[in-house]
């Protein structure tokens, strides 16, 4: 995972997104971070897809919103971010927040997601220090 990456949180979706990810892969980055919840998948996925740089050196990150927790919901957003972003493989996907009675059972998604080589690392953002004892727990991870 490159040092270094481009947060597209506050993008506007469209030309916006799209030229801030030209311009970053073109002057040096090689990490893109973007969520469902930006609404700016599309956009990244072009930059990423139109790019001089084999996709091989850019690392990619997505999250699983709130909304789309639990294990098939999970399952069927992933599908959906793997369509906006139109690339073969994911870097890093992650569950954006805990959400309490659905976070296990959406690590358990990714696990499975992970293992069918669709996303290379899994992961998660915002979680506690009780959070994580609780996949532990599970005894379901890949970390």
């Amino acid at each position: 995972m490159p040092l270094l990456g481009l947060g597209t949180w506050a993008a506007q979706p469209g030309g916006e997104t799209r030229d801030a990810v030209a311009f970053a892969l073109e002057t040096g980055y090689r990490h893109i971070d973007t969520a469902k919840m930006y609404g700016n998948e599309q956009d990244v996925g072009e930059a990423v897809r139109q790019s001089s740089i084999p996709r091989q050196e850019i690392f990619v990150t997505t999250k699983l919103w709130d909304s789309d927790q639990g294990y098939q919901t999970a399952h069927d957003a992933f599908d959906r971010s793997m369509d906006q972003l139109g690339l073969e493989y994911i870097d890093l996907y992650l569950i954006h927040w805990p959400v309490e009675k659905l976070r296990n059972d959406s690590w358990r998604a990714l696990n499975n997601i992970k293992e069918s080589g669709r996303t290379r690392s899994i992961g998660v953002s915002n979680f506690s220090h009780k959070h994580l004892q609780e996949l532990y727990s599970i005894q379901i991870y890949s970390l």
